[in-house]
């Protein structure tokens, strides 16, 4: 039984979730970060971002010392085994930057050892664990080579890592060894094995598929406006009782981390040929713009000098995550077309450090309009007036116009 296993980035979104759940399986896990706050905060049996039944699960695993958040890399050498949360960021091009992946890699590498396993998580283009295998044999470094990639909800890792079943690959039977067991133990579920290069196109899949599927529902909702029917009425109609449906997604903003990224990283492997993600792009990237068109439309044609709110900045519903949301392209716009633009989310935190305004919600709802940005349940027990124009291209309240 392997025992002492270090995350690379355990403060984050993907690192912490995993290490609690290794925790609390009895693994002694230690979450190495350089975000010195964020590891004090853990230590402290805080949660640094929402992830549901995090709190009190933290405290546990914290009180039962078997997991300890550190900055010191020097941890790294005293564990079996290594898990780096690290993916392939994109460049302004959209085109990815392996090159990140490999200062990390060169980071850690004076605290590796051959009897170690490197268990890699997270998105990687297609292709880069087999650089990062022949990479490690340049640098004299055996330890063996794993690729897990993580397939959680954002704000669910604590569920989703014990009922979904894990992909693993790995480059030799001992790193296939290794997380056989660790994401057989964690999971309810069987492991699935695929060979490297299948598993970072099958994690790269996921994303694309469900941003493909945000588009196709953004795209349905958008015809349905220009003709002048409610799309959430149709979408409810063809839902209902009608299992073929089952995954027809609801239109509004299909932003995050992971979903655009990812299809983006495909796109550049396939050579610029996934004509499919590029149209679900430029679809979804539109939303903002087509949020605003309903808006001039219910206020004249002009916003120019209107006080607008955006309700709720996260980029999901009911979480504080505001990495990549499409919310802050539409308060840019709506500053572009000449409006004074009021934010609100009960969720987010750190709202003195954003370099626009934030306001409590009965002043966002005494604008000229609003825009629902993210659809947080709070929002649903608002009464809005019925003379308030709100756009609201999620469907909370069944209407957009």
């Amino acid at each position: 039984m392997l025992h002492k296993i270090a995350i690379v980035g355990g403060c984050g979104h993907i690192g912490l979730p995993l290490g609690i759940v290794l925790a609390e399986n009895k693994f002694k896990t230690f979450l190495y970060d350089i975000d010195e706050a964020s590891v004090n905060t853990v230590n402290d049996s805080i949660l640094p971002h929402m992830e549901e039944e995090g709190e009190e699960r933290l405290k546990e695993v914290i009180k039962s010392k078997y997991l300890l958040a550190t900055i010191s890399p020097k941890v790294l050498s005293d564990c079996d085994i290594v898990i780096l949360t690290i993916g392939t960021p994109v460049d302004e091009h959209l085109n990815p930057r392996t090159a990140d992946v490999f200062k990390v890699i060169d980071a850690i590498l004076p605290y590796i050892k051959a009897d170690q396993v490197l268990i890699f998580r997270s998105t990687l283009f297609p292709g880069t664990m087999s650089l990062i295998n022949d990479y490690l044999k340049t640098k004299k470094c055996n330890a063996s080579l794993a690729f897990c990639p993580e397939r959680i909800v954002q704000g669910k890792g604590l569920i989703e890592l014990v009922e979904v079943p894990q992909i693993i690959s790995g480059f030799d039977e001992k790193s296939l060894s290794v997380c056989r067991q660790i994401f057989g133990t964690i999971s309810k579920q069987k492991p699935v094995t695929l060979l490297p290069l299948e598993a970072e196109l099958a994690k790269l899949f996921c994303n694309a598929w469900r941003y493909i599927n945000f588009a196709i529902s953004n795209q349905f909702f958008q015809i349905s406006e220009k003709a002048g029917a409610n799309f959430f009425k149709i979408y409810e109609a063809v839902k209902k009782d009608y299992p073929r449906m089952n995954d027809f997604a609801r239109a509004g903003f299909a932003s995050g981390p992971c979903l655009f990224k990812d299809t983006m990283q495909l796109s550049a492997y396939s050579q610029n040929t996934f004509f499919l993600g590029h149209s679900a792009m430029l679809i979804n990237e539109g939303m903002p713009s087509f949020a605003i068109d309903l808006l001039k439309n219910r206020m004249g044609g002009s916003i120019t000098g209107k006080k607008i709110a955006i309700l709720g900045m996260a980029f999901k519903a009911n979480n504080d995550d505001v990495r990549d949301s499409l919310a802050f392209k539409l308060r840019k716009m709506l500053e572009f077309f000449g409006a004074e633009v009021i934010c609100h989310d009960p969720y987010v935190k750190h709202q003195e450090k954003f370099d626009f305004k934030f306001v409590d919600l009965p002043t966002a709802l005494k604008a000229d309009a609003a825009i629902i940005g993210a659809p947080h349940k709070d929002y649903k027990k608002v009464k809005v007036p019925k003379d308030f124009i709100l756009i609201d291209i999620w469907g909370m309240f069944n209407s957009v116009s």
